[in-house]
């Protein structure tokens, strides 16, 4: 008979070890979304400015990443993810927008604050409590923002579209919104705008550089920054 260890309680699988170096799980995941959910070109000043950090840490920071194979950087500075580097950073976005749906469907939280909230508990969800809030949440497929959770079935394709390059008429839905900028969430927030309102554009104001728009039936008058961070069907 197997001897039971100290305490005379069984044995439990250990639970697994959580990632420590944070700031590199930051920087893939930045490459992601500059990549994959903005489907802009990827290059260092970018990505130092996304994570307030001197071009001297991220040249440190991508020099690490490469030497981990977990980014490739071409001829002309242009990033990009690894297969290995890829699947760390949809595992961390996976978990964020998890915990992103978990504040706002289930705690209540308002949903411009959610991104940031949900980057204090990303690093916390381990693979022993993520299948649990996956089940608890009925598996979502989307994030407050609109955006796709990875690895999620049924799956839609992200649109390259942005409200800023419609023309006038144009009827279509609000796909997704950025969803790092918490001020401009706010001002979303107050307008109405948010993923799967209709959209129509009564007027593109070349010279003022303003489009106005209907969200759901209420007309707003934005700049053609915020109209660049709405993206359409």
């Amino acid at each position: 008979m197997r001897a039971l260890p100290r305490w005379g309680l069984p044995e439990v699988p250990a639970l697994p070890k959580q990632v420590t170096n944070v700031a590199s799980d930051d920087a893939l995941t930045t490459i992601y979304r500059i990549a994959h959910d903005e489907g802009d070109e990827v290059i260092a000043a970018r990505v130092a400015e996304r994570l307030g950090i001197t071009p001297a840490s991220i040249a440190g920071m991508l020099s690490r990443l490469t030497r981990d194979r977990l980014v490739t950087m071409d001829a002309k500075k242009r990033i990009s993810l690894t297969s290995a580097g890829l699947a760390r950073a949809e595992e961390m976005v996976r978990r964020h927008r998890l915990a992103e749906c978990l504040l706002v469907d289930v705690l209540g939280l308002e949903w411009w604050r959610a991104y940031e909230e949900a980057h204090l508990m990303e690093h916390s969800i381990s693979e022993v409590t993520e299948p649990l809030i996956t089940r608890l949440l009925k598996t979502p497929t989307v994030s407050p923002f609109g955006y796709p959770i990875p690895g999620a079935s049924h799956g839609r394709p992200l649109s390259s579209r942005r409200l800023c390059d419609l023309q006038s008429g144009a009827v279509t839905r609000v796909q997704r919104v950025y969803e790092e900028d918490e001020e401009l969430l706010q001002l979303f927030d107050k307008e109405g705008i948010r993923p799967g309102v209709e959209v129509e554009v009564k007027e593109v104001a070349v010279k003022r550089g303003t489009l106005t728009v209907t969200f759901g039936g209420r007309t707003v008058v934005l700049g053609r920054d915020p109209a660049r961070r709405i993206w359409v069907e």
